[in-house]
Parts: structure tokens; sequence; C-alpha cells
């Protein structure tokens, strides 16, 4: 029967957090990529710099940001 040293467990340990991040990493590439965070973005950034102001909800982003994109669809691919 062989046990595992410490020797051992901790390159493993390493791979796993390395795969761990990388994994995160590409979560928050895809999320940031399909617009997942671009309404609590708006309203972090709003609050910050209006903090007076009451921000769109997320229905009137949402539809302003497609408006936007309808009259000016730049690199868009549809």
């Amino acid at each position: 029967m062989s046990t595992r040293t410490d020797a051992a467990v901790s390159p493993m340990r390493a791979m796993l957090d390395l795969v761990l991040r990388a994994g995160r990493g590409i979560r928050w590439y895809v999320t940031t990529l399909m617009g997942d965070t671009a309404y609590a973005t708006y309203v972090a950034h709003h609050r910050r710099v209006h903090p007076d102001e009451e921000p769109m909800t997320e229905r009137q982003f949402w539809r302003q940001k497609m408006d936007d994109q309808d009259r000016n669809p730049g690199a868009r691919c549809c």
C-alpha cells in the first residue's frame, strides 16, 4: 500500500490550483464577452459617477443597449 508524501501532494496541489485558476479566468472571460456582467458593471459605474441619480432598471438598460447596437452595428456579426 502506497502513501502520499508531502513532496508528492505539493506539486499535485499546485497543478490543481493552476487548473482551477485557469477555469475561473475562462469563465470570467466568457461571461464578460457575452455581456452577462454588463448591467452590474453599469450600476457600479453609475453609483460611483452619479451617486445622487437612480440608475436605469435592468430592463431599461438592455433595451437601450440593444437600440444602440441596432443604430450603430459596428463589428457585430448579426
